[in-house]
Parts: C-alpha cells; sequence; structure tokens
C-alpha cells in the first residue's frame, strides 16, 4: 500500500484509484514533467511469483511499444526498495465500459463509435505483433471526452509471423503453453477455452463478445456456471441481436456474427478491416442514406492481398448494405461501385484517366523501385511503364498530350517546383517547357494550360491562364488547379501559408482575377476537381480525421459526397461521372543513430510525425503530430532519443530546442504565424510575437535570450530576422530573398544563400564573406560544434540521403554518413538530418505512402 504523500522515484502519490488482479493503482504526481499520472504497482508478496512478474513486466513491455490514441500510453517502469516493480501511464478521467453498461445498452449509434475505436485500438496492437487475450469491458475505458482507451496488456502475447501465407505463433520467453487458460470466461475465444495457441483472431472474437454486450445490453455468452459459460461458447451462438433490440440492423448483425465465428480462419482476418466496416457504417442509426451507401465501400487500410481477398470483402460489405437498405425500405437503387485499378506494393502520385476514358495514367514507385510512369486500363488488370524515371504526372490534354515535372525541388511540406515538359501519350521524348512549375490543367479543348509556379527571383507564387497570364499571385502557396469544362473558372486551393502546409480553403478565380472562397478552415486538402455537371467543385479533405469526399457550388454550399472507411484523395472525374480515387495509408518514420550504434532507433509516435529540430546535447527530438492523432491544430511533441515515450507539449508547429533544454520554440498554424514558447518541464507557454511576420523557421543565439529565423512579412520576399524573446521585437539582418538557417556555435555567423554564393553572415552586423567549396545548389544543415566545419547534403541524393562535412578552412568535402530505413517502399526519400552539436547523435524522416487506385461509379 503506498500512501498519500510517499514518493516513486520522481513520482509522489496523490492517492489510490483501485486495485486488480494484476496490482493497485494510484494517481500520482510526476514531478519533473509537472503532469499526473497513474501507477499500476505489484503487491511486494506477488513479487515473489515469478509467473505473476513475468506477466506484470510483460504488460510493461507489450503497452509501451504501442501508440495509438486508443491504447492507454505507458510513460515509464521502475521498481520499489521492496522489489515490487511499478508501471507509471496516463492518467484517466471517465468511466470503464463496464460500468456505463450497468445502465444498459448503448444506443446504436454511440455503439458503432465506441467499437470502431476499439478495433482501431487493436489493429494497432496486431500491427505491432501484439494480442492482447483478456479484452473485456473492465479493460476498456471512455474517457470524459468520449475516446475509447484499451486498458491492461497483462495477458499480451507476442507472435512472429511465419513464411509465405503460413503463420506461425511462438509464445515469447517463458510464455503460456498450449493447454493453459488465460482470459476472463465470458468472453475467450473457443481456441482459449480449449487451451489452443491463440492468435489476434481471438481478440476479434471477444470484441465481437464486447460489441454484441454493447447493443443488445446482454452478454453474449452467460451460463449458471464458468463451465456452462465455457460450454456455450464452444458449442452456442448467442441470441439474435434483433430479439433484443429490433433497430439493429442487419448489417451489424452480420459484423459481429463474422466476429464470433467459431473457426478463427471464418472470422474477420484482420481488427483493422473491422473498424473500416463500422466508420462505413456510422450514419446508419440516423438513417443516413450516404452512411449506408459507403458501406458498400468495404475498403480496409491493409489491404496489400491477392485480387480475390479485396473481391470477397467488397462482396461481403455490399451484401451487408443491400440487406439493410431493403429492409428500411429505401427507393435507391444504385451504390456506388469501386474496381481496383493498382495492385503492387508502393506509393502513387498523380493520376488521370486518359483521353479514350479506358486508359488510366499514374506516377508510381513500386516496390521500393525509382518512380516512373504507368498506363493501366479499367476494362482490364495489369499495367505498362512508360519509361519515364523519376517524373511525375501532372495532367492530360483530351489531344493526347502529356504533361510531365522532372528535376523536382521541395519547396518544403507538400510544396514542390520543376521542370514542366511535354510529351505524346503514344511515346516520344519530352519537350522541356517551362521551369518551377509544381501543377497544372489542361483546358478542355487540350491547347491551353493553367500553371501553378513558383518565382524564385521575387520568393512569389502564380496561378495563371493562359500561361503568362497571372489570375493569382502572393507569397501563399496555391496548388492543384483545375479549369472548369466552360473555360470561365479555375478551382484552386488557397493554402494561406508558405510553408507547403496543405491547409487552407477551396476557392475559384475567373478570368478576370476575381478570387472567391467557397469553402474554409480545412486542416487537410488533398485532390481537386469539377464535377460531371459542372456545377459543383469536388474535393476531397480533413478536419483532423481521415480524408472524405465533399462538394460544393460556386455560392459555397457545401454537402458531404461520401463518408470513407480509409484516406482517400481525389485524381480525376469524367464526363460520365466515373471518378479515380486513390486510397493511401500514410507514416511518417522517424530514425535517429547515435555514434557507437550499429542500428538507428524508431522515433515516430502516432501516424504523421514530422521532425522538426533535435537538442543540443542529442537527448531529446521535437517534431508535431498533423494526422489523425494530432488533431486539426496539430500537437508538437519532445521525445528522448533513447526510444522513452514522448511527452506532448502544445499545439501548433516545432521549431527549435532551447540551449538549456527548459523550452521549446513553436508556431501557430495560422498566418501570421506567431512564435510561442512552450516549457518541456513545469511553466506555462507564452507567445512571443504579435506581429505581421510570418515567423517560420529559427535557432536559439548561446544566450537563449535570442534567436534568428527566416521569416515573411505580407507582400516581400523571405529573409533572417533577429529577435528578442523578451520583448518580442525583431529586425532584420539579411536583405530579402537572402535566407539561410545554420547557425554558427558561438551565435555570430549564420550560413546563407545570397545571389547564387554561399556566405557567412554577421548576426550582429558587418560584412559578410563567402564559403569556399559550396555549389549554390548545396544545402547548408549545421555547423559542428568546433565551428570549423559545415555539413551539407545535396538535394538530388535522398535515396539514401549523403551528408557531407565541408571544411571551411579548405573548402574539401568528406563523406559523414548514408541515411536511409532499410526497406525504400513507399518512400521516396530521407529527409535532411537534425544533428547535435557534438555530431554523436542525428535523426530524419522517412514518409512512406502505400496507395491503390479505384476507378468510382456511381457517387453522386
Amino acid at each position: 500500500m503506498a500512501a498519500p504523500g510517499s514518493s516513486l522515484g520522481p513520482y509522489s502519490i496523490v492517492g489510490s484509484i483501485g486495485a486488480g488482479g494484476m496490482g493497485e493503482v494510484y494517481r500520482a504526481r510526476d514531478t519533473r514533467l509537472g503532469r499526473d499520472v497513474a501507477i499500476k504497482i505489484m503487491p511486494a508478496q506477488f513479487a515473489a511469483d515469478v509467473e505473476r512478474l513475468r506477466r506484470f513486466e510483460q504488460e510493461a513491455r507489450a503497452a509501451a511499444a504501442l501508440n495509438d490514441p486508443n491504447i492507454m500510453a505507458i510513460y515509464d517502469i521502475g521498481t520499489q526498495s521492496n522489489g515490487a516493480p511499478y508501471i507509471v501511464g496516463e492518467l484517466l478521467e471517465g468511466e470503464t465500459l463496464r460500468d456505463r453498461l450497468r445502465t444498459g445498452p448503448l444506443p446504436q449509434r454511440k455503439a458503432i463509435e465506441y467499437a470502431a475505436q476499439i478495433a482501431r485500438g487493436l489493429a494497432a496492437a496486431h500491427d505491432k505483433r501484439i494480442v492482447h487475450r483478456d479484452l473485456k469491458p473492465e479493460n476498456i475505458f471512455i474517457t470524459k471526452d468520449g475516446r475509447m482507451k484499451i486498458l491492461d496488456f497483462g495477458l499480451a502475447k507476442l507472435i512472429e509471423h511465419g513464411i509465405g501465407d503460413q503463420q506461425t505463433f511462438v509464445p515469447t520467453s517463458g510464455g503460456t503453453s498450449p493447454g493453459v487458460v488465460l482470459g476472463t470466461v465470458g468472453y475467450m475465444s473457443p481456441e482459449q477455452v480449449r487451451g489452443q495457441e491463440t492468435d489476434h483472431r481471438s481478440d476479434i472474437f471477444s470484441f465481437g463478445a464486447i460489441f454484441y454486450e454493447m447493443i443488445s445490453g446482454k452478454r453474449a455468452f452467460r451460463g449458471e456456471t464458468a463451465a456452462d459459460t465455457m460450454s456455450a461458447i464452444l458449442k452456442d451462438d448467442p441470441p439474435e441481436l434483433t430479439e433484443t433490440n429490433r433497430a439493429v440492423s442487419p448489417a451489424i448483425e452480420r459484423i459481429v456474427r463474422h466476429c464470433l465465428e467459431k473457426n478463427p480462419d471464418e472470422r474477420f482476418q484482420s481488427a483493422r478491416d473491422i473498424a473500416f466496416n463500422l466508420d462505413a457504417l456510422s450514419g446508419i442509426s440516423s438513417g443516413s442514406q450516404q452512411a449506408a451507401a459507403a458501406v458498400s465501400l468495404g475498403w480496409s487500410r491493409s489491404r496489400r492481398r491477392m485480387t480475390f481477398a479485396a473481391v470477397g470483402l467488397i462482396g461481403l460489405l455490399v451484401a451487408s448494405a443491400l440487406a439493410w437498405w431493403g429492409g428500411a425500405n429505401s427507393t435507391r437503387s444504385e451504390f456506388p461501385s469501386y474496381k481496383p485499378i493498382t495492385f503492387r506494393r508502393g506509393s502513387i502520385g498523380n493520376a488521370r484517366f486518359g483521353p479514350d476514358g479506358q486508359t488510366v495514367i499514374y506516377s508510381a514507385s513500386w516496390e521500393g523501385a525509382p518512380s516512373d510512369i504507368y498506363t493501366g486500363r479499367t476494362d482490364s488488370l495489369g499495367e505498362r511503364p512508360m519509361g519515364f524515371a523519376s517524373a511525375e504526372l501532372l495532367g492530360i490534354s483530351s489531344a493526347g498530350e502529356m504533361a510531365i515535372r522532372t528535376n523536382t525541388i521541395n519547396m518544403g511540406g507538400f510544396a514542390r517546383r520543376g521542370l514542366l515538359s511535354i510529351v505524346p501519350t503514344a511515346g516520344g521524348a519530352p519537350r522541356p517547357i517551362i521551369e518551377n512549375v509544381q501543377d497544372i490543367d489542361w483546358s478542355a479543348d487540350g491547347k491551353q494550360m493553367a500553371i501553378v509556379r513558383f518565382a524564385p527571383e521575387r520568393d512569389l507564387w502564380r496561378l495563371e491562364f493562359p500561361v503568362g497570364k497571372v489570375l493569382v499571385e502572393g507569397s501563399n502557396w496555391v496548388s492543384t488547379p483545375r479549369i472548369s469544362p466552360d473555360g470561365k473558372h479555375i478551382a484552386f486551393y488557397d493554402h494561406g501559408n508558405s510553408g507547403g502546409d496543405d491547409r487552407g480553403a477551396v476557392a475559384v478565380v475567373d478570368m478576370d482575377g476575381k478570387k472567391t472562397v467557397l469553402s474554409e478552415n480545412w486542416s487537410s486538402l488533398q485532390g481537386l476537381a469539377w464535377s460531371p455537371k459542372a456545377d459543383e467543385v469536388w474535393f476531397t479533405a480533413s478536419h483532423g480525421e481521415i480524408h472524405n469526399m465533399y462538394a460544393v457550388t460556386l455560392s459555397g454550399k457545401l454537402r458531404r459526397l461520401a463518408s470513407m472507411p480509409a484516406d482517400v484523395e481525389l485524381q480525376d472525374v469524367r464526363a460520365d461521372g466515373k471518378v479515380l480515387l486513390k486510397k493511401q495509408a500514410w507514416h511518417f518514420e522517424i530514425y535517429g543513430g547515435e555514434e557507437g550504434q550499429a542500428t538507428e532507433r524508431k522515433l515516430d509516435w502516432l501516424d504523421w510525425s514530422l521532425l522538426r529540430a533535435m537538442s543540443k546535447d542529442g537527448k531529446y527530438v521535437l517534431f508535431e503530430e498533423e494526422g489523425e492523432g494530432g488533431g486539426p491544430d496539430y500537437t508538437v511533441y519532445m521525445r528522448p532519443t533513447d526510444g522513452s515515450p514522448a511527452v506532448a507539449l502544445g499545439h501548433g508547429l516545432g521549431v527549435a530546442f532551447s540551449p538549456d533544454n527548459r523550452w521549446v520554440l513553436t508556431t501557430t498554424t495560422k498566418s501570421p504565424l506567431q512564435f510561442v514558447l512552450e516549457p518541456t518541464g513545469a511553466g506555462e507557454a507564452r507567445t512571443v510575437t504579435h506581429d505581421q511576420i510570418d515567423h517560420i523557421a529559427a535557432r536559439f543565439l548561446p544566450d537563449g535570450k535570442r534567436v534568428v529565423f527566416v521569416g515573411r512579412e505580407s507582400g516581400h520576399a523571405a529573409r533572417v530576422f533577429l529577435l528578442d524573446l523578451d520583448s518580442g521585437a525583431s529586425k532584420p539582418i539579411t536583405p530579402e530573398g537572402v535566407v539561410g538557417r545554420a547557425l554558427s556555435p558561438d551565435g555570430q555567423y549564420i550560413a546563407v544563400l545570397s545571389k547564387g554564393t554561399w556566405m557567412k553572415w554577421p548576426v550582429e552586423g558587418g560584412d559578410p564573406s563567402p564559403i569556399a567549396g559550396l555549389k549554390n545548389d548545396d544545402i547548408v544543415i549545421a555547423w559542428t560544434g568546433d565551428g570549423k566545419q559545415v555539413y551539407v547534403c545535396r538535394p538530388d541524393e535522398v535515396r539514401p540521403r549523403r551528408v557531407y562535412l565541408l571544411d571551411l578552412a579548405t573548402g574539401n568535402r568528406t563523406l559523414w554518413k548514408s541515411l536511409g530505413p532499410p526497406d525504400w517502399t513507399g518512400a521516396p526519400g530521407a529527409s535532411i538530418p537534425v544533428i547535435s552539436a557534438d555530431g554523436k547523435h542525428y535523426a530524419y524522416l522517412v514518409n512512406r505512402s502505400l496507395a491503390d487506385l479505384y476507378v468510382v461509379s456511381g457517387l453522386k
């Protein structure tokens, strides 16, 4: 028993929360980080029990490996003076699912929402080869904000995959032998009851029993004795849900039954598949036609199987949707249908329908190979490479010409520019046209193009139509132009920032340059096209969740076109209504290395970890989460490079660590971007700047009281400023268009590119001097700690990312490291790394995207 006021390491006990079979739980205060936590302590008499101790430690290892919003986070593990271990996790406010079920069944809509969250949490665990084995309402928590959290991985078991389609399930060291029953009666799978070896499908059975109880208010399997309950699990099916709740749709009944199959081979084979099915059903309880139609989708984010597997899943869900739809006496007779076009593992860029309507042309990088442009057909399987290595498709004209981009330069975020070339789709050599182009679209007659290009001499983005006539110009990034069929408007994305962040607004501009915003405040915008009737703009967007399909009229009337159970991006729309859609799964992977270590450590956290900085001592990395886990305003995290759990600091974009690691500098997400100081421990955040400058990248001076930063004033090119953190006052130290962020260790110079030459620019004033040995397209990353060398990389050396050391005295360069993941599949390259002051620690980012193309019919 831990008394209030006592301490366990840096944790001060506040009071008792409860107790379970695996230990007692207390509320405590983390005195280092100033946050409340939950601590589970094993009683001292249990510490001598080898099996209990093994299972307790296994819970810690299993749960700490899981970084998912629907699984309780584990922060730390320690040992008391008496040898009893403890686990430190996030403190949850709310109630268990068991507590909630004591009041009766859940509303159908709420049950589907909760079940989808549980399934996503299970999927995250199963992706890490971890099986829970004791899933029950007592081990599921509902927070006050409605988020489901899976608790207690004390019975979790790691599994290892065998070769090919077979799977061999191997217990961890000292794991439970076959014949030993673990779990909770009433929620066990048949294989658990028999004491047989279990895998992730056992969790799926337990999930089905819980979902049944959430809908019906009654347990799926319950007898007079435990033996009777176990017998029912082995032999009996639970009563039909319609017998307990007449409002239950056949579609839900089918999902539950499919989870509760006695034979594991006949159940759902993936928790992720269940989650996507439930996401598609999210509107059934209200009778929404859109939600019912979405049931026929049947997509899985983890779909990497052969064609017959995908067709089988889609068929199952279509049948479920039709059954429910018929029961609802709907008059609608058509459902959207989804035909896969691609069947390989890798990333996909832009895709367009060919002039004949049956050809699909797209950029892709398969199985880690360099990217190429491929052609496929909507009426047959297979694809053919066109032989344009490292080229990105931009558009296809009605006249049969293809626009491609080569020599692409990443401008930050999603912003790109490169050389625009034209080539016939029938074959031939590319004909270079314009430099610094990001996106294009052809007019309906195939004779003119709208382009988005960057003007480096003025640091501005332009939308032109026809080429040379500027309709939109400014420092804010714009993308994705699509010309209306009548040629009177161009729809595009106005992102409202200069850094390549894909948040922003859907807008149109007419031929006189009058811009109209149709729909704004989206946290992510990807993919846009005119509707078949040209009366709406169709687009895929997100408010911090997965991307769904929307439609907006020129008067600004917005509607949801379809609810998607997976992240999608609209590519093209044909006049007959067929839609080309890309389904993709993004994951941003952070790899951290240390001198003397043979392997690198994964340091990413959720799904969209954007690496920003490393602390001077190399002990921490700074990043923000910009995906589903990060929310619409993103969440900034710091994480120890030893792999300990990440700590959320606040919202916005990460920028830099202070020299003493007590603060991190962040920016807001809306223009003008303002600097905010966030404490890494106890303390309060404060906004530092209140001006009209977009504050982008920064580095602290050694005194920790000032920073140099790259900023952009409205209507002006970017430049370098010096900012006093106490007063919030800043002053420019370079002319417009002269930028850089590598600061010398003594804080006296910053490396900048001025008129094509790299210069050492004095921070406090004075004459700059050239840096010998640098080329105008080199990228200067950072100074070494002794100030005698700089780390340099090349924009075209990304797979792997080669980093060089350049001697400032001689101009000679030597290779420092070649950086990259073990597997390049879906990854275009490695990012520019962040490096500690002594050069002994580093980290870099890999953006991995696995995608598939579909032709969709029936969207209206």
